[in-house]
C-alpha cells in the first residue's frame, strides 16, 4: 500500500504485566520492529515500596496516592511476582529495580525501557541493571507466578 513501515512499539510490558508476550512481541521479533516498553517497573510496584497486606504504601508519596497502580498490580499472583523479585535482588544485594529491569533487559525483543526517572539514583539503579545477568535459575521463579491479567493501561 506504499504506507511507512512501524519503527517500534511502545507496549505496556513488565514482569507482572506480560500479555504482550502472546501476539505483539513475536510480531515485532517477525517484523524487526524496535520494542520499548512503559512502565517497566509496574508504576514503582516493582521497586519493593509496596508489600504484600498493606492498604497504603508509606514509602513513597506516589506509592500512597497512586490508586490506579493498586487497580492493576495487586493480585495475589503480582504479589507473587514481587516476592520473587525481592528474593532474588537480597540474594544479589541489588535493588529489586535493578533485578526487574535485567528481567526485561535479557529479553531480546526489548530495545530499551521507557523510565519515569524522578531522581538521579533512578538513573544510577537502571545503569546498574545494565550490569546484571540473571540465569535461567532466577529468571524462571520471576515468570512462574504469572498469570494473565485484562487488558491493563490503555
Amino acid at each position: 500500500m506504499g504506507c511507512a513501515r512501524f519503527a517500534c512499539m511502545q507496549p505496556h510490558y513488565n514482569p507482572v504485566y506480560r500479555e504482550e508476550e502472546r501476539e505483539m512481541l513475536p510480531l515485532c521479533v517477525a517484523e524487526g520492529t524496535g520494542v520499548i516498553p512503559w512502565s517497566p517497573l509496574a508504576r514503582g510496584f516493582l521497586s519493593g515500596s509496596r508489600k504484600r497486606g498493606e492498604a497504603k504504601p508509606k514509602a513513597t508519596a506516589r506509592a500512597r496516592s497512586d490508586d490506579y497502580a493498586r487497580e492493576m498490580y495487586f493480585q495475589d499472583h503480582d504479589l507473587d511476582v514481587l516476592d520473587a523479585v525481592l528474593a532474588i535482588a537480597k540474594k544479589r544485594r541489588v535493588k529489586p529495580v535493578q533485578v526487574a529491569l535485567a528481567w526485561m533487559l535479557a529479553k531480546p525483543v526489548i530495545t530499551a525501557p521507557i523510565l519515569g526517572a524522578f531522581r538521579l539514583e533512578h538513573i544510577d539503579d537502571a545503569v546498574g541493571a545494565l550490569a546484571l545477568r540473571l540465569d535461567a535459575d532466577e529468571i524462571a521463579p520471576l515468570e512462574a507466578p504469572y498469570r494473565p491479567h485484562l487488558v491493563l493501561g490503555m
